[in-house]
């Protein structure tokens, strides 16, 4: 089975202790300080020892980040982070861009297919 980019991985590279918190951070895209300081908040106001317990369970039941979702750009881990989020929002967005990609790609059609004389006098002058 190959790995997916929309399941929640424990991230060792990014790692303080075991990678839970790093992992839920790139998971739901949320800085992963703030979710440190939640977990150590959480921890000392009374979910002691069970912060703790669930902490090494899911630790011990995730899978590790695969290798090759280190590599890439931060734009695509933003849009990773996004889909895992809302996914319906996702795929708005995507439509949307494809949208305005048609949308661009068919003014060019438009401009490069006019009776332009400008445009006509340059490409046969290109020839």
């Amino acid at each position: 089975m190959s790995a997916r980019r929309t399941k929640f991985y424990v991230d060792k590279r990014n790692r303080k202790w075991l990678g839970v918190c790093a992992g839920l951070a790139d998971y739901t895209g949320i800085d992963v300080t703030l979710v440190r300081v939640g977990t150590v908040l959480l921890t000392l106001l009374g979910g002691f020892p069970w912060t703790l317990v669930a902490y090494l369970l899911v630790n011990w039941l995730v899978d590790d980040k695969p290798r090759e979702f280190y590599e890439g750009d931060r734009e695509e881990q933003k849009f990773w982070q996004t889909v895992r989020a809302r996914p319906g929002a996702s795929v708005r967005d995507v439509r949307a861009r494809f949208r305005d990609i048609d949308r661009r790609i068919a003014d060019v059609e438009t401009h490069v297919t006019s009776h332009n004389s400008a445009l006509a006098r340059e490409i046969d002058a290109l020839r």
